[in-house]
């Protein structure tokens, strides 16, 4: 059986990677004080999750993982009149978007890897859904719903 903890925590270290800025699961993601951080940073929430085994005999060994990162972009620290946008927002995105991307140079797997200790991302698909903004915070989103077909290592 391949636990969806280990699964999101490899997810939310890709992305913070990959986008240079903090990943909260499911909150906003906190300073090493425990205070929340400022924007931008990136929001992580686990959503379905599905058996992949397809077989009479299910014996756990692959599942199909959702999630939904929503890109927060915001003011630039010590400026106080500077706002989040929707270029900032859509940098993010596109770097989170990397999450899917192949080696540039045709071989098979994914460029960045996803390390899940027991387990294989063996296909990995992202489907951007819009985003939202808020002017009284000046805070501008995107979001990419990613999907994760995993199964057990040998």
């Amino acid at each position: 059986m391949i636990e969806r903890r280990p699964v999101t925590t490899a997810l939310q270290t890709l992305l913070a990677t990959l986008t240079g800025f903090p990943v909260g699961k499911g909150a906003v993601p906190l300073n090493a004080a425990g205070k929340p951080v400022a924007p931008p940073y990136t929001l992580l929430y686990s959503l379905d999750d599905t058996d992949a085994d397809h077989t009479l005999a299910d014996n756990g060994k692959a599942v199909v993982l959702d999630y939904q990162a929503t890109f927060v972009s915001g003011p630039v620290p010590g400026q106080p009149d500077s706002r989040g946008g929707l270029d900032q927002a859509e940098w993010m995105a596109d770097r989170g978007r990397k999450v899917v991307e192949r080696p540039a140079d045709g071989s098979s797997g994914y460029r960045y890897p996803l390390t899940v200790p027991g387990a294989t991302c063996y296909h990995r698909e992202a489907r951007g859904a819009g985003g939202t903004s808020d002017a009284t915070d000046a805070i501008i989103t995107s979001v990419i719903r990613f999907r994760l077909h995993l199964e057990t290592s040998t």
